[in-house]
């Protein structure tokens, strides 16, 4: 993007997106109702209404009108919008009737390959202290399995009201904030945070306790493969050397991700069955509070943006003391909670 861009326009961004998305969103309410994409109460879930879901399409949709409104045409952004349209028609067919995860896998794998082939946003090489690894022929399988893996760690987190929408918010900030820190304003990787930004916060406002719709598949899976888009941009495009800085804004949903895979592997189930002891899960058993623990949630996911920030600014000491405090708190969620090992405790039937 190579238009200039002011704190008015930025504004003028947010909000068209923000709007959008609050208006939309009674909209996609009665969409959902109607199809049937509704989310009903189960012993696997927290809620205990029914509850219209498909609500990330109000996001895309608010996203699109935001590109539509101030941004330009490009390869990569051709390869993005197609991506998405993959990601949102899959995330609608499985909000409406459950698809089988191998199936939902290859559909994200075919929009990661648009990615990858079209747009040519690889990661091709990875340097971090001293080390420098060049992928080769494997950029594109290791680029593709990334994407692939932020869309369900996404998806993973998406159990209680706000909470996927409120880390991939920061996640968004965050990202627009080392932008101004960098003088990296207007650059794509930029535009797509600040446009997410605006149309996930407006479908936050619906969406955190009690929420009255739900983002469901279409939108977790939309915000995981935007979020990873912005990461392989951000990495293009940035000054430091490796992947660091967006990996560690994401540290909370990757964190829960590799857990689950793990507690599965040890309970010797596959890796796709859910469950309900993921450290959402964990935190609610806890305190009891479904607004605790997405604030806990959202904390963790702030010390991350934190730690991101100081990083970039080149103040390592006070990113390392975060960083460290970091490790104390999950250390302590690890061992607090049944979140890897079998419980200790069997649930009254």
């Amino acid at each position: 993007m190579n238009w200039t861009v002011n704190g008015h326009h930025i504004l003028l961004m947010l909000g068209v997106t923000f709007i959008t998305s609050i208006l939309l969103i009674p909209i996609i309410k009665k969409l959902a109702n109607h199809v049937g994409a509704v989310d009903v109460p189960e012993k696997r879930k927290v809620h205990t209404k029914t509850t219209p879901r498909m609500g990330g399409l109000a996001i895309f949709l608010a996203f699109l009108t935001g590109y539509i409104f101030f941004g330009e045409i490009s390869t990569q952004m051709i390869s993005i919008l197609i991506g998405s349209f993959l990601i949102i028609l899959l995330g609608i067919l499985d909000d409406i009737k459950s698809i089988r995860a191998i199936y939902k896998f290859m559909v994200q794998v075919l929009a990661a390959s648009v990615i990858v082939l079209y747009g040519n946003i690889c990661l091709q090489d990875i340097g971090a202290f001293g080390i420098y690894i060049n992928f080769g022929i494997f950029a594109y399988p290791i680029t593709i399995i990334f994407i692939a893996a932020i869309i369900n760690a996404i998806n993973f987190i998406d159990g209680l009201d706000g909470l996927a929408a409120g880390v991939s918010s920061i996640y968004f900030a965050t990202i627009a904030i080392i932008a101004f820190m960098l003088n990296r304003i207007g650059n794509l990787d930029t535009t797509l945070s600040l446009l997410m930004l605006g149309a996930t916060l407006g479908f936050l406002i619906f969406n955190f306790h009690p929420a009255s719709i739900f983002m469901g598949d279409t939108g977790s899976m939309f915000l995981g493969f935007i979020i990873a888009v912005i990461s392989l941009l951000g990495y293009k495009a940035a000054t430091v050397t490796s992947l660091f800085v967006p990996i560690l804004i994401l540290f909370l949903p990757l964190l829960d991700t590799v857990l689950a895979i793990f507690r599965r592997i040890i309970k010797g189930k596959s890796i796709g069955t859910p469950d309900k002891e993921h450290i959402h899960h964990q935190l609610l058993r806890l305190n009891k509070s479904t607004k605790k623990t997405v604030f806990i949630m959202y904390g963790i996911s702030l010390l991350c943006a934190a730690i991101s920030i100081f990083y970039t600014l080149g103040d390592n000491k006070t990113a390392i003391l975060l960083y460290i405090g970091l490790l104390i708190v999950i250390t302590f969620l690890i061992f607090k909670t049944d979140i890897l090992f079998k419980p200790k405790k069997k649930s009254r039937k």
